[in-house]
């Protein structure tokens, strides 16, 4: 039986190179959109192994015209932590999407994956622009079968510095006398990266059971504070390569507008799949330490 074609997109950020290693060991064909300029630092020894679209120089709609493409996993976003415009931020999270989702639908593609958030829109222009795809998803649904995965609180090795988790352990590597955080009394949902991966394989493998739009949320279903959280991430760091002289200042920062207490995972649907997370905090922990470059 001839394996499925997929066309990811992000491949080169955190999520997209961990899906694309995944595809690529279940021996599905992978197509890429990337741009000409892009880092591929993560997914250098993967490249000739795929074939690659440079959107800045080619119409996304080449990809699907020269390949039969079966599901579109649409990872790539952009989070507007450095000052970006507004009109940057809805470029990349609004209009990019809804120009993969055009030709997806023109070219007949069975299905269409997205990465969404469990962020309220109403929090920032990341997540206004990411829900705001999500509406344009849910509408042309009876074109396309739309899957759409809510994230929660992602991490593990190689993941962007200025992301929460890799940016307290790149300030702990540079002794840091302190770091200044909120009281940390948010409850989270962290899972780890692979779990997220295997939850994006099993609803891939399940395509078929599925409806025209369906919605998962993708977490380990156990909440832990993001002051617990650290404690452990200190005291695992100092486990593994000795005392640490940074401080961990909590209640320094105040807590910015709108910021969510708490959040509501209900990872049930996912598991009546027959997904489950298998990475515990204390084993994700130590393997972002180790293995972070």
């Amino acid at each position: 039986m001839t394996k499925a074609t997929v066309l990811l997109t992000g491949a080169t950020g955190f999520l997209g190179s961990n899906l694309l290693k995944a595809l690529l060991d279940q021996e599905y064909k992978v197509v890429i959109l990337k741009r000409s300029t892009s880092d591929i630092w993560r997914i250098k020894q993967y490249m000739d192994r795929v074939v690659s679209y440079n959107i800045d120089i080619e119409p996304i709609s080449l990809a699907f015209e020269q390949q039969r493409i079966d599901c579109v996993i649409h990872t790539a976003c952009h989070y507007g932590r450095n000052g970006d415009s507004l009109h940057l931020i809805v470029e990349s999270n609004l209009m990019f999407g809804l120009k993969v989702l055009n030709a997806a639908i023109a070219h007949n593609v069975n299905t269409f994956i997205n990465t969404d958030s469990m962020l309220p829109r109403e929090l920032n222009a990341y997540s206004l622009s990411k829900k705001q795809l999500v509406d344009w998803l849910k509408q042309q649904s009876e074109k396309i079968q739309v899957i759409n995965l809510k994230l929660e609180h992602m991490y593990g090795p190689k993941d962007d510095t200025t992301k929460f988790v890799p940016w307290v352990v790149s300030q702990l590597r540079q002794n840091k006398i302190e770091i200044k955080l909120t009281k940390g009394e948010q409850q989270r949902d962290f899972i780890y990266i692979d779990d997220v991966v295997s939850a994006f394989l099993i609803v891939f493998d399940n395509i078929r059971s599925l409806g025209q739009f369906s919605e998962f949320d993708v977490g380990t279903g156990k909440l832990i504070s993001v002051k617990s959280f650290l404690l452990q991430l200190k005291q695992a760091y100092e486990d593994n390569f000795g005392a640490s002289p940074t401080t961990l200042a909590f209640g320094l920062l105040p807590y910015r507008d709108g910021e969510m207490m708490t959040v509501e995972v209900n990872n049930q649907a996912l598991i009546s799949l027959g997904w489950s997370p298998k990475i515990c905090l204390k084993q994700g922990i130590e393997n972002s330490l180790k293995e972070s470059i």
